[in-house]
Formats: structure tokens, sequence, C-alpha cells
């Protein structure tokens, strides 16, 4: 049976845990509240955009563009959003092990990665698989550049006929305890969820259309990672702020069981003190 100092030490070690997780909490909590503003706005922002593409979908007659063109899907770039750090429940390995299940279906494929993330490119950097790209430590201070970069990549990759299709797997946003895993098809992109979006509004456009439309392509991709950037983050909060107050009740829990532990040992203790007493006194 340990021995009271044990026991002791034992319990302010699990307290000094639980102190650490309900902060990690609180500020995974904060940071979650940030996030989602930033998820909302680029929700809207991005229907909006399509819509306005939807548009002048319906008005251009000969449409026409290189990240329209659909191709077999003989080459694919995947690109697989994690987060940087760990503790967050099971928030990456659900990540990883979707992807895992998108290369088996594709096997037969030529695919490469664009990995997001230290978890996934950790993981995939240890497997034979092509890494054409990675953004690592971009989540403490997320912008709309990385998403740039990160679509930059991809479409320089369609656009010079490297790849024929280019998915993106990531963390949808729906509460603090519950995230949609996504893989969504970026490039190319389909001119009929484009129609679908148009809405009934006659918008007045100053330059011609097919120039308007040549511009917003682009930016329309990159709104789409951009967008999945913020909701696998908003993700990544909710379930580090989840995974750390599991965590934090277990530390009680535990701490409890070691105090009733202790106190099982101390009063041992002290039986066996008395008895001994009494012994004495009774043998003399």
């Amino acid at each position: 049976m340990p021995n009271l100092l044990d026991i002791r030490r034992r319990i302010r070690s699990v307290k000094n845990t639980q102190q650490i997780t309900k902060a990690m909490k609180t500020v995974s909590a904060a940071k979650l509240q940030r996030g989602l503003e930033r998820v909302v706005s680029a929700r809207r922002y991005a229907l909006q955009l399509g819509n306005v593409l939807g548009n002048l979908t319906v008005r251009i007659e000969n449409i026409a563009h290189p990240l329209l063109e659909v191709r077999p899907e003989e080459r694919i770039l995947l690109i697989i959003v994690t987060a940087d750090r760990g503790l967050c429940g099971a928030f990456n390995s659900n990540v990883i092990r979707t992807a895992q299940s998108f290369i088996r279906d594709h096997g037969g494929q030529p695919l490469s990665l664009v990995m997001v993330g230290r978890k996934g490119r950790d993981f995939f950097r240890r497997r034979a698989i092509t890494i054409r790209s990675e953004f690592v430590n971009i989540f403490a201070r997320l912008n709309y550049g990385h998403a740039k970069d990160i679509s930059e990549n991809a479409v320089q990759a369609y656009s010079n006929a490297e790849v024929d299709a280019v998915y993106v797997v990531y963390n949808e946003f729906k509460s603090v305890i519950q995230q949609r895993l996504v893989v969504e098809k970026v490039l190319p992109i389909s001119r009929a969820e484009l129609r679908e979006t148009a809405p009934q509004v006659d918008y007045i456009f100053e330059q011609p259309p097919q120039e308007i439309f040549n511009r917003l392509l682009p930016r329309y991709v990159e709104i789409q990672i951009y967008r999945s950037l913020l909701e696998s983050a908003a993700s990544e909060h909710g379930a580090r702020m989840a995974s750390m107050d599991t965590a934090t009740r277990n530390a009680g829990e535990m701490m409890d069981m070691l105090t009733l532990n202790m106190n099982r040992v101390r009063q041992a203790a002290i039986t066996r003190e008395i008895i001994e007493v009494v012994s004495g006194a009774g043998a003399s």
C-alpha cells in the first residue's frame, strides 16, 4: 500500500495538471468565439461571391476558362487540413483517417498532397506519397494571405494540367462538440453549381461580364480555401475546448479517488497506532 507522502505528491501533480487543462479550455473558448465570427463572415462572403458568379454564368453565352475545364481525373491533388498542435481529441486523427480512405479509393491514380498543419504533415511525411507543398504553423496568425498562397499553388497546378482535380479535406464547424468531416472538390469549378446559385437579381456590371468572370474565378477558389481553413481552426478550438473540459473533470474525479484512498490509509494508520497503544497498556 502506498504511503501518505506518495499519495499527497500524486494529488498535487493531478491538481497542477487540472489547472493547466482548465486554462487551456479557457483560452480555446476565447479563441473559438473570435474564430466563429470569422467563419460566419467567410460563409456569407463565399455565398455572395457564388451568387455573383452564378449570375455571370447565366449571362455569358460561350463561357470558357481554364478553371472550368473538366478533364478525366487521372492525377489528383489533395489538400489536407489538420492542426499544428495536439490535445484536441480525435480532431487530427479523423482528418488523417478520412484522407487515407480517399487515397485508398483512388489508389490506382497518381496522387499528390498539399499539407496544411504540422500534425498531418508529420504523419504523411513517413508514408510513400508525394507531398507537393506544405504549410505549417499558420493557424496561430491565420489570414487571407495563407489561403491565397495555397490557392495559387492549386490553381497553377490545375491550369498547367499537372493535375486533373483538386480536393480538400477538413473539419467543418457545427458546434463545440461536433465537427463534420468534409471532402470537397475545389477544381474544376462546376458550371452547373454556379448556375444553380444564380440569384434573381439584375446586376449592373461596369466592365464586360467575361472580364469580371475571369477575375472572380481565382478569387472564388481562394475564398473556398480560406473558408475551409477558418472552419478547421474553429473546429480545432471547439475540439480542444471539449477535450480539456473532459480532462479537467477526469482530474477532479481522480483527485477525489486519491483523497478517499489517502483518508483510508490515514485511518488505517491511526487504527493501528490505537491498537498498539491499547495492546501495550494491556500488557503492562
